[in-house]
């Protein structure tokens, strides 16, 4: 059966216990304290009043036999008698009164001592023999000694001196005898007074010695009490704070033992299922984190603001699009197409997270991302953005080759690449969708140019295209070209459309030569230069051949030989698809 006890019971247990050991250590130094009361109250008075009167009983005697040698001298000084000697004989007879109330008075006291059993078996047997000896002193020795005072008086009376000197030579050997008989009884007394008081003496020391040993030992046992109890809430305790801590620091394997069924038991055990569920929240997360980015899921949880209404903000967005997917998807099998695009969308997604961007979604073939608040500062996002895009651009040729191995070839029989779009721009953010479903995203005119822009690659052959905004905001991040000025489908504002060559100082010899041709064959071809233009596109894909951009003006200028623009053009390419 188990016993369970609260910290508060637990804590009165603590003080109860104290105070019990208090109250027994106090009771027993009281016991202590009353039997030397006791023994002292004996001695003040019992011992010592009775060794006081056994003095007085002896000088008394000596002042009785003092009164009648004053007696025999009175009479034989006046024989006749007198008045004097009446007083004398008066005071004789009063001395021998008090001699028998001092004696009396001692036994009294010895016989108080014995009747109430307050002395020691020792104490007792010697008190019943001092008692016995003074009757024996008082009956015997002093009725011998009171019979010969009167055969002294007798001799006083008949005048008769031999008769007064043999009679007063017995009286003064038998008061000798007496009062040696007193000295020995007193002298008794007294040893059996100092040993008493020395038997009081030492029983007040061991009172205080066992008073002190009691409180020393009440103290340890609540010592002890107090620290296996204080120990019991401690150490869980503190193990709930490691615990604590460790859950803060992001651990979530450890699960604490419950070691008492108090509070803290219960409050380790409310412990262990808070775990338990962050990790199973933890667990979900990770598991929702693969389906909808983390810092969307956290942004949400922490910010509920951030779903509660749209807004308007600057956001950079990208679209990534698989060249060839349709011919991979006829040449493999459907696990090995879902193996294909499980490997190409994380070789994609990882540069995406590496510079900060959100994975909004995956569209068959096609990534959707981007970058801004809350998640990218805003003067951070484009060049983050355009950094990922290099950096995804950059892993097309190892990805070829895993894509390859992992169907089993020597190398792909089709085309893979891909074609990437960023726009920069005023975009709406909030959670879209029903009240079954939401998901928080971003739409409005930049999603629609990204998107137009990654559809344009396949028309102008390139691989990153971006728009002026994204280009403003990555300056001194990346190397680009002016590509064209076009109308995107569903738009009426015409956008200039860059490309994107690469990091500063990395651009070679023949993409700078391509650069600068590519520069005066647009410049030519917007003032209508059709020659000129076309000689510059060429030398454009001298330095750089199939050079995609240089292809499509020259095929187009091609066109506008046949068949010229109007005198209206505004030098802008309409794009009527997606």
């Amino acid at each position: 059966m188990t016993i369970s006890l609260t910290i508060r019971k637990k804590i009165m247990a603590i003080a109860v216990g104290l105070i019990v050991l208090m109250v027994i250590t106090a009771i027993l130094s009281l016991v202590w304290v009353m039997q030397v009361e006791h023994r002292i109250q004996d001695l003040a008075n019992s011992y010592i009043p009775t060794y006081g009167h056994l003095a007085r009983t002896n000088i008394r005697s000596l002042e009785r036999a003092l009164a009648l040698r004053r007696m025999v001298i009175e009479k034989m000084q006046s024989p006749a008698g007198s008045e004097k000697f009446a007083e004398i004989r008066q005071l004789f007879e009063s001395k021998d009164r008090e001699v028998e109330k001092e004696a009396q008075a001692a036994r009294d006291l010895i016989n108080g001592l014995i009747e109430r059993r307050k002395a020691s078996a020792e104490d007792a047997i010697a008190l019943v023999r001092l008692e016995d000896r003074i009757g024996t002193a008082m009956a015997d020795t002093r009725r011998l000694l009171n019979s010969e005072i009167e055969h002294l008086f007798s001799a006083l009376d008949t005048g008769n001196a031999p008769a007064i000197s043999d009679s007063l030579g017995r009286v003064d050997a038998l008061r000798d005898d007496l009062i040696q008989k007193l000295d020995s009884i007193r002298a008794d007394m007294l040893a059996l007074l100092q040993a008493d008081a020395a038997a009081t003496v030492a029983k007040q020391r061991q009172a205080l010695v066992i008073a002190a040993i009691l409180t020393a030992l009440a103290a340890l046992l609540g010592l002890v009490f107090a620290l296996l109890v204080s120990g019991g809430i401690t150490r869980p305790v503190l193990r709930l704070l490691e615990g604590t801590r460790a859950v803060e620091a992001g651990n979530l394997d450890q699960t604490l033992a419950v070691t008492s069924h108090d509070e803290i038991g219960h409050l380790t055990t409310a412990f262990n299922r808070m775990v338990e569920q962050l990790r199973l929240k933890e667990h979900i997360r990770r598991t929702f984190g693969k389906y909808v980015d983390p810092r969307v899921v956290e942004g949400l949880i922490d910010h509920p603001d951030l779903a509660a209404e749209g807004k308007h903000r600057v956001m950079t967005v990208m679209f990534c699009d698989v060249k060839g997917f349709t011919g991979i998807s006829k040449e493999t099998t459907p696990e090995g197409l879902i193996k294909v695009m499980n490997l190409y969308f994380s070789a994609m997604s990882a540069p995406v997270r590496a510079q900060g961007g959100i994975i909004d979604k995956y569209i068959g073939d096609a990534i959707m991302a981007y970058w801004g608040p809350p998640f990218t500062e805003p003067g951070d996002q484009a060049r983050q953005a355009s950094l990922a895009a290099l950096a995804m651009l950059e892993r097309v040729a190892s990805l070829r080759l895993e894509i390859a191995e992992l169907l089993g070839m020597r190398s792909l029989p089709i085309q893979f690449d891909i074609r990437i779009g960023i726009a920069t721009g005023e975009a709406l953010v909030g959670s879209i969708g029903s009240e079954l479903m939401m998901s928080y995203t971003v739409l409005g005119e930049t999603v629609n140019l990204a998107s137009r822009l990654e559809g344009a690659g396949k028309l102008y052959g390139s691989h990153i295209l971006v728009s002026a905004d994204t280009v403003a905001g990555a300056a001194g991040t990346i190397e680009t070209r002016e590509i064209d000025r076009v109308v995107v489908l569903g738009e009426t504002r015409p956008q200039a459309m860059f490309e994107i060559m690469g990091r500063p100082g990395e651009l070679t010899g023949p993409q700078i030569e391509l650069r600068a041709r590519f520069a005066e064959g647009l410049a030519a071809y917007r003032a209508r230069r059709w020659d000129e233009a076309r000689s510059a596109f060429a030398a454009g894909l001298e330095a750089v051949p199939n050079d995609g951009p240089s292809l499509a003006f020259i095929k187009r200028i091609d066109g506008f030989r046949t068949a010229p623009p109007p005198e209206s053009w505004d030098r802008t390419w309409h794009l009527d698809h997606k």
